[in-house]
Order: structure tokens, then sequence, then C-alpha cells
């Protein structure tokens, strides 16, 4: 079973989310490939925070692809933290996932973030990044999850194709 994980910005534009999808796509297909002899098949599991943003968007990819779907939800409150305008894509989602699991924390926040990171990364055998190579200074950003998979020896694949943008 190919396992790929997911860490990436979750403020992108609208304009964004049909070219991030596409770039999405492609690493997540040839990330598959890739992987497949050392993972000895090509069964895919895209493994995710369901954050908003790209892991959502990597999640979608991941079930069109006739992959399945494992979330790692950051702390019990996760759901209820979120906008409630975007409860219904998370719920949706957590829907489809073929297992979702909680980590040991009662409230979201930046411990909860990175070890939810630390989780994907070691829980998959490569990591698409949704990251538009700023720096992130705090713990469970995206560069972050990036660096700790590139201490772990996990391949990144970056993705941030041109006209993307962020939020704010």
């Amino acid at each position: 079973m190919t396992r790929i994980g997911v860490t990436g910005h979750s403020n992108l534009t609208r304009p964004s989310v049909p070219l991030v999808t596409d770039a999405l796509r492609e690493a997540v297909e040839e990330m598959r490939a890739e992987l497949a002899g050392r993972a000895g098949g090509v069964d895919l599991t895209g493994v995710t925070c369901l954050a908003p943003g790209a892991d959502q968007l990597f999640a979608r990819v991941v079930l069109e692809l006739g992959g399945r779907v494992e979330v790692v939800l950051p702390a019990k409150d996760y759901r209820a933290s979120l906008d409630p305008a975007r409860r219904a894509e998370f719920d949706e989602l957590v829907a489809a996932a073929a297992e979702v699991r909680v980590l040991p924390f009662a409230r979201s926040g930046r411990p909860a973030y990175q070890a939810a990171g630390d989780e994907v990364v070691s829980s998959v055998q490569g990591v698409v990044a949704v990251w538009d190579g700023q720096p992130g200074g705090r713990p469970g950003s995206t560069a972050g999850v990036v660096a700790r998979a590139r201490e772990r020896g996990v391949p990144v694949r970056v993705v941030w194709p041109s006209g993307a943008r962020r939020d704010g």
C-alpha cells in the first residue's frame, strides 16, 4: 500500500483552488508511481488532518483517484474549532474516510497541530506539501512539517503552482 501524507496552507485564495487541485493530482499520481515499488503495490492511502484548504483538496484528489483517506485529527475539539461555514465540507470528508484517529489533546492549538503533523509524517512513505516556501515560525506550520519530514528522510514533493496565492 502506498501511503502519502499532506501538509499545506489552509488559507488558499478561491482562484488558487483549481490550480492547487490540478497540481496535487499530478503530484499524488507521480509520487504514487515512484513509491509503488517500495510499498509493494499501487493501492493508495492519503493521510491528512483535513484542515481547510490544502488538506481537504488533497483528500478529494485521493478519493477521486480511487484511494482511501485516513484522517488524523489534532484534538477532540477540532471540528468545533473550525469556522462554522467550513464544517459541512469537513463532515463530508470525515464521512468518506476509511479511518479517523483523534490525538489525545482536548483542545486544538499549536501543540496539537505539531503532534498531528508528526503523526502524519511518521505514518507515510512520502509527503506532498502545498507550500509557498515561506518559513513558518510556529509549531505545526507547513514549513515545520516539511522540515520534520526531511529530517526523517521522508520524500517531500512541494506543490505551489504559478498563480497560487494565500489570503492574508
